[in-house]
């Protein structure tokens, strides 16, 4: 379980659980752990989450069950309404177990249930993309809508259907995502990242053939 790193934390606006002032070592920011946390995936939950850098950022359940985070973060919980009418940065699928683990552990703060935000109440197409082919099928409202190659240029943005972990994971995606920090070159989502991995793991580690692209790979730039 996470620990702040002074025995006597201070409290701040929003529940965050920090350091006391004027100790240099602020590595750790979290919520008031929650025991008997447990995930809620009911459409329109709403949750505050701990970032890198100490920033909070927030998600919200869609119907589907995925969670829309918000392009916005603060070092205090915002309001609702500023929270709700922030634009949509990501819609992505997060393991059920691992919010379990984050509201428990004080990473994640369940706010309550809202309506939905206007940009959840019709969710983006996701794609699906099996191993060892450039194929890929396409999702929309939840029924395989059509197939296409993996370098079309109309779903770069779509998100590659996959689970990240609510604590191991997505601090990491939201930095990327957010894009004001420049995102470790491993952290994928929307297709046209994950094509920039599968790259990067060839040129980083040619010596290992399962990293090895495809003779009729389109690569993401002007070589």
């Amino acid at each position: 379980m996470l620990q702040c790193k002074k025995s006597m934390p201070a409290q701040r606006d929003g529940g965050a659980i920090v350091d006391e002032p004027g100790n240099a070592d602020h590595d750790i920011v979290m919520f008031e752990a929650n025991p008997k946390g447990r995930f809620d995936l009911k459409s329109g939950t709403l949750y505050a989450l701990f970032g890198e850098a100490h920033w909070i950022y927030y998600g919200q359940v869609s119907a589907e069950k995925t969670t829309g985070f918000f392009r916005r973060r603060d070092r205090e919980v915002a309001s609702v309404d500023e929270i709700l009418n922030a634009s949509l940065m990501a819609v992505i699928g997060v393991s059920y177990p691992s919010i379990t683990r984050a509201l428990r552990s004080g990473r994640w703060k369940k706010l309550g249930r809202f309506e939905l935000a206007a940009e959840l109440r019709e969710l983006p197409p996701t794609v699906q993309w099996p191993v060892g082919t450039l194929n890929v099928t396409v999702w929309i409202g939840g029924e395989a809508a059509y197939e296409t190659s993996v370098d079309d240029p109309a779903i770069q943005a779509f998100e590659l259907i996959a689970s990240w972990d609510a604590e191991e994971h997505i601090p990491a995606r939201l930095t990327a995502d957010f894009g004001h920090e420049e995102g470790e070159w491993h952290i994928g989502g929307p297709v046209f990242r994950e094509r920039k991995i599968k790259e990067a793991f060839a040129t980083r580690f040619p010596d290992q053939p399962w990293n090895a692209l495809p003779p009729d790979w389109v690569h993401t730039s002007i070589r």
